[in-house]
């Protein structure tokens, strides 16, 4: 039974109320009130029933320069799981997981509550995790002859932008990925800014090699602390017409200090939906737009908010080929995903779809075929299997960081994600300077290199 909103007027209500009640009213339009597209004749509802689902870890390669980088802080992100169910129909539907930084992964508890269950209505629970709830969409869909955009509303863009992506970069790798994504037809491209290179020399190389229309959005991740220190430096930029957007300049709690940079820049800022409360956030206009990110029923709700807000957002779906496949079919249903979507699938060596998302002039086609729109590789699969890692791989990392005046400073790992980001936004590290580059220590077996990782494992160490 579909509950009914009482939208009698109330005088009481503050605007706080009223936004929030506009959104669940535009989510509950979205998904309370959705109902599923008439079956074809042979087609019954028990053709819907999970019959099988099975999984396959890959450790799938970067390339070599997205290699060198990601080894320094994230390399566990090769690590995938690739979800398929098939359900009565016969139709199999196929999704993935990044193991150690998806949203969300799928577990046993999971999978096992979904067999024998009707998978349209198991499909919007976003607690199964990314793999299987983009299998369950994609099989539904196959199922039902549509793609998967028709279950989520109207198509309203036939083709939407994407963004190639690369952690911080040295400046001369910066510009290689920024070289080969405009000739691989992307226009945009989302790198991270932080203090341990040098943030002018990165900018200066990658405008070189690509033209006035390509954009570079640069994450920081909080590491320019504050508005004072951070408008001096984001005004150098302001002229360059290739940068786009900052995201994330200062810690998102400080709304105040975000806003003062968004009206002082003339690039556009982009904070992370849902963190302060996003009443807050828009009150106090603190930034251009939004990253998003979740599940279906979470990407479904948010963006329900900033079409309401009329704030661009990109969609931030990480991961190979796959997802970045699904995020196209949600690009091309929710209006407002007009910023290049983030899929970060250019890190990888190969392909896990049988045929490539061609990005032509910044964007791709959202495909109208049944289901995701794409088939699985399933040679690739095979060639990179491996068992399903216990806990997230952590291999010891020792980080040496520069500066032109003779300072050296050593970070290594601690078994914790973003350890070398976690010591700059601590205060550890000096701010962004001119002339700073960053490289990660191969383990030579010595007595020092062993030394340097007991003294600077998750904290900041300079040697006399």
């Amino acid at each position: 039974m579909t509950q009914r909103m009482d939208i009698s007027f109330n005088p009481r209500l503050n605007r706080r109320d009223l936004l929030r009640w506009g959104a669940a009213a535009t989510a509950a339009g979205m998904l309370g009130h959705w109902s599923a597209p008439d079956l074809p004749a042979a087609v019954s509802s028990s053709w819907l029933t999970v019959e099988k689902i099975d999984r396959t870890t890959i450790q799938l390669p970067f390339r070599e320069i997205p290699a060198r980088a990601m080894a320094r802080e994230i390399p566990h992100w090769q690590y995938l799981e690739i979800c398929e169910v098939t359900l009565k129909s016969g139709k199999t539907g196929f999704g993935e997981s990044m193991l150690f930084y998806s949203w969300g992964a799928t577990n046993d508890q999971s999978v096992a509550r979904c067999q024998g269950k009707n998978a349209a209505e198991l499909m919007w629970d976003d607690s199964l995790g990314a793999g299987l709830q983009s299998a369950l969409f994609d099989a539904v869909a196959r199922t039902l002859d549509l793609p998967i955009h028709a279950l989520l509303g109207k198509k309203h863009h036939a083709r939407t932008p994407l963004s190639w992506w690369n952690i911080d970069l040295p400046p001369e790798d910066l510009a290689s990925e920024c070289a080969l994504a405009y000739k691989s037809g992307y226009l945009s491209l989302k790198t991270k800014g932080r203090p341990w290179f040098d943030l002018w020399k990165q900018i200066e190389l990658a405008i070189k090699v690509v033209p006035e229309s390509f954009k570079i959005d640069m994450d920081f991740n909080d590491t320019l602390r504050n508005a004072e220190q951070a408008i001096p430096i984001l005004l150098e930029f302001d002229s360059i017409p290739q940068v786009d957007i900052w995201e994330g300049p200062l810690p998102q709690s400080d709304l105040e200090g975000n806003h003062r940079v968004k009206e002082a820049v003339k690039a556009k800022v982009a904070l992370h939906y849902g963190n302060p409360d996003p009443w807050e956030m828009l009150t106090k206009d603190a930034c251009d737009g939004f990253v998003v990110g979740g599940g279906a029923t979470m990407l479904m709700q948010t963006a329900a908010v900033c079409a309401m807000s009329r704030k661009p957002f990109w969609l931030q779906l990480v991961g190979s080929s796959i997802t970045a496949a699904h995020s196209l079919q949600f690009g091309g249903a929710l209006e407002w995903a007009k910023w290049p979507a983030v899929n970060c699938h250019q890190l990888f060596v190969a392909s896990t779809l049988t045929a490539p998302i061609v990005v032509e002039n910044g964007t791709a086609a959202v495909p109208d075929a049944p289901g995701v729109g794409f088939e699985l590789n399933r040679d690739v699969l095979k060639k990179y299997e491996v068992a399903k890692p216990a806990s997230r791989p952590e291999p010891q990392r020792l980080l040496e960081t520069t500066w032109p005046d003779g300072r050296t400073m050593y970070v290594a790992s601690n078994r914790t994600v973003n350890f070398m980001l976690t010591c700059a936004n601590a205060g550890q590290m000096p701010y962004f300077e001119k002339g700073v580059n960053t490289r990660l220590v191969p383990d030579d077996g010595s007595a020092k290199w062993r030394d340097l990782v007991e003294k600077s494992r998750g904290r900041a160490y300079f040697p006399k």
